[in-house]
């Protein structure tokens, strides 16, 4: 008698793996403990397969409050702003991984819009925030894109840049964070639409709006014009939140003449800065369309933040205060070479003043103590078990510093 083969496999009856003949059909005991797997794994709930399929990729939930409170430990003042984000955030990843049943109701994301001055901690805030979710973080500047086919960057180069910091992860990249900065920058030339292609501007602004809304995408891994004939990957953005920044500067004019004031002529009075912060958080999407960004793109930034100009306190917080404030850095550093150092509140007081007279914001405060502490720490190992002392004339150049 011939021995019994599988139909499935090809393999031979035997005792490690005896067969089971049918009508006109056999079976082995290995296809049919493989068949018996497929059937269980293919009968799981959906929603437990797809908690399996990104637990990897799952971020930590904060609360909105304990957002800002993350927040609070790294930006100082802003706290408009910090709510705003923290809210948007969290509501983002809430609609991503928590699932209410027998609910099809689809909850569209919020990508959030912010409006300050250079310096005052909208890119700070991005990092933050993309840091402590372990998410990705991709960071572009509006002005180097332009539409598809000129020089310069293609859109799609910015979800290019994401995938590269979720180091090739797709899935992780599809819920990270993307911050396009200086969006002022591409605002169109007029309010009415130019007759002359504006590829830098409102074309780099069309070319966003798929990308923001949420569409599959196709982007080279290594970005596309330097390596062209790459395989494209396929992103999709319905989950990536799009955070997007901008001075605007002038949007204080526009707001006023919404509202009835007048920006040019001898007799107007003359605005003070706080009358500016007053009038930038009454802005609205008019404002913007106005300012020459397309309705479209406003439509898919819901969520508004201003921000406001930092003042002479706020350096002197932002010197001392956060996590990672520049002054706990220096020290950090001389603690190394076993030297303690100290600054005087005067010291302090006048970099800020340095910094307000640069307007560059936070951002020109490290330049001022490095060029301040350049010579100091030439000499730093000497210095062993002493301390340092900073005072207002050191930071002025006119002396040189207090050595105990």
């Amino acid at each position: 008698m011939e021995k019994l083969i599988c139909d499935f496999c090809g393999s031979k009856d035997s005792e490690k793996n005896p067969i089971i003949s049918g009508d006109k059909a056999c079976i082995c005991q290995s296809c049919v403990s493989t068949a018996h797997e497929i059937m269980v794994s293919t009968n799981k709930d959906p929603e437990e397969k797809k908690e399996i399929a990104t637990t990897e990729s799952k971020v930590t939930l904060l609360t909105p409050s304990e957002l800002k409170a993350l927040l609070d430990d790294y930006v100082i003042g802003q706290s408009r702003a910090k709510k705003v984000l923290s809210v948007a955030v969290y509501n983002h990843y809430k609609r991503i991984f928590k699932k209410v049943a027998d609910d099809d109701t689809e909850i569209n994301k919020s990508n959030v819009l912010l409006i300050g001055p250079t310096g005052s901690g909208k890119t700070l805030l991005a990092q933050t925030i993309a840091k402590h979710l372990d998410v990705p973080l991709a960071i572009a500047d509006a002005t180097s894109l332009t539409e598809a086919g000129y020089v310069g960057d293609d859109v799609e180069n910015v979800v290019t840049r994401l995938v590269q910091a979720a180091d090739g992860d797709v899935k992780k990249a599809e819920q990270g964070i993307i911050f396009i900065d200086e969006i002022d920058k591409v605002a169109r030339m007029s309010e009415n639409r130019s007759i002359t292609r504006d590829v830098s501007g409102e074309g780099v602004q069309q070319a966003m709006l798929k990308i923001i809304e949420g569409s599959v995408v196709n982007v080279p891994p290594k970005g596309g014009r330097k390596h062209p004939g790459q395989d494209a990957i396929q992103v999709d953005t319905t989950n990536i939140l799009f955070i997007c920044g901008g001075a605007f500067d002038g949007l204080e004019d526009i707001i006023k003449k919404r509202q009835g004031g007048n920006v040019l002529g001898f007799n107007q009075e003359k605005k003070t800065k706080q009358d500016e912060i007053e009038l930038i958080t009454l802005v609205e999407p008019d404002d913007l369309v106005k300012y020459g960004l397309i309705p479209e793109l406003i439509g898919r930034l819901h969520m508004i933040a201003t921000l406001n100009e930092i003042t002479e306190e706020d350096m002197v917080h932002i010197l001392t205060e956060p996590k990672n404030a520049l002054i706990r850095q220096y020290k950090k550093l001389f603690k190394m070479d076993d030297v303690t150092l100290e600054f005087t509140d005067e010291a302090l007081l006048e970099i800020a003043k340095l910094a307000l007279e640069r307007k560059t914001g936070a951002r020109g405060l490290r330049s001022i103590l490095e060029d301040v502490m350049l010579d100091i720490m030439f000499d730093l190992p000497t210095y062993k078990e002493k301390t340092i002392t900073i005072t207002k004339e050191v930071v002025l150049k006119e002396k040189q510093p207090q050595v105990a």
